[in-house]
């Protein structure tokens, strides 16, 4: 082997000692962290087990059969509630309401709220806040979902309108609020029985 030739290999050698110490040494890629469900507590005294949160879940995702109901707080503390539309959409609930109406105004002075809803073999109560959408984009996609499922909204301005809506949304425009559930309490009108309270991260 000439001179020229060791020197060479011993050159290679160098370097597939510095390739495979990067290897050994190079952080390892981070994983995306799995969705997190709810914090359940089980509220049952019969024994029975705590209830599944997708239960729940996979009908509101599906599109509950049922009326929500939306109860709101006067700024004289007297309550109100309203039979509603709602919308289900990645984890949150959609709603629309005329400015005018008891629970718009209720929603403007105070934006707790909850609302209810009864679903194959579970009744479910959801708190939370409710918060005015006025971006377009949000608007928009919100619009067409609606509108997919029977009701012809389209955007006017930072609201929805629509040839026609329930005569308890008041006339048109509509504001357009999203509730993050915060709290919601489930319990069983079929078997298996139970009760559950579920806690939600508070994340926007």
């Amino acid at each position: 082997m000439t001179v020229k030739t060791k020197k060479v290999v011993k050159t290679t050698k160098t370097a597939a000692k510095k390739i495979t110490s990067r290897k050994k040494t190079a952080p390892a890629r981070a994983t995306a962290p799995k969705a997190k469900g709810p914090t359940a507590k089980n509220l049952d005294i019969y024994g029975a087990a705590p209830l599944e949160w997708s239960r729940a879940l996979k009908q509101l995702e599906a599109g509950p059969s049922g009326t929500f109901w939306l109860a709101t707080t006067s700024p004289d503390g007297r309550p109100h509630v309203a039979g509603i539309g709602a919308l289900w959409v990645d984890g949150k609930i959609y709603l629309v309401s005329g400015s005018g109406t008891r629970k718009g105004r209720n929603l403007a002075a105070n934006s707790n709220c909850v609302l209810s809803v009864s679903l194959t073999g579970i009744d479910l109560v959801i708190e939370g806040r409710a918060v005015r959408i006025t971006d377009r984009p949000t608007l928009l996609r919100l619009a067409k979902r609606y509108a997919d499922q029977g009701w012809p909204a389209s955007v006017s301005g930072g609201a929805l309108t629509a040839e026609y809506s329930a005569p308890s949304a008041g006339p048109p425009p509509w504001n357009l609020y999203v509730v993050r559930p915060t709290t919601a309490f489930g319990v069983a009108s079929t078997e298996p029985s139970g009760a559950t309270r579920w806690q939600f991260e508070n994340t926007r």
